[in-house]
């Protein structure tokens, strides 16, 4: 599991990107697709066309590093294909890492207050 710091935000681009990118290339899509700087010290997703890969990016304060997961059955759980970026929780990462479905760890309502009577 990638160990983030507080206050670090993980953001999915939406759109599949061409993986054969590096380092360069992702940077340069962090930019362009996300809108954010990639030296920024957060984590940035990217997913492939048949959403079986993905490539992480993430700035140490030392240099790129850059983490791929292929998975060899089924795929990992994405939003719908849009423009942009949106933005997940560690706990929805660590979640869509280990291929399951990341967007039921939505907080629930909190209780209405009871009434005296």
């Amino acid at each position: 599991m990638i160990s983030l710091a507080p206050g670090t935000k993980v953001f999915l681009a939406c759109r599949p990107v061409d993986l054969r990118n590096g380092f360069d290339g992702l940077a340069a899509k962090t930019k362009l697709v996300i809108g954010a700087d990639p030296f920024s010290g957060h984590l940035f997703l990217f997913r492939g066309k048949r959403g079986d890969y993905l490539k992480a990016l993430y700035w140490d304060g030392s240099g790129l590093c850059l983490f791929a997961k292929r998975l060899e059955k089924g795929r990992f759980i994405w939003p719908p294909i849009v423009e942009g970026a949106t933005t997940l929780t560690p706990a929805q990462l660590a979640l869509l890492i280990e291929a399951m479905d990341w967007r039921k760890t939505v907080a629930p309502p909190l209780p209405r207050q009871p009434l005296l009577v």
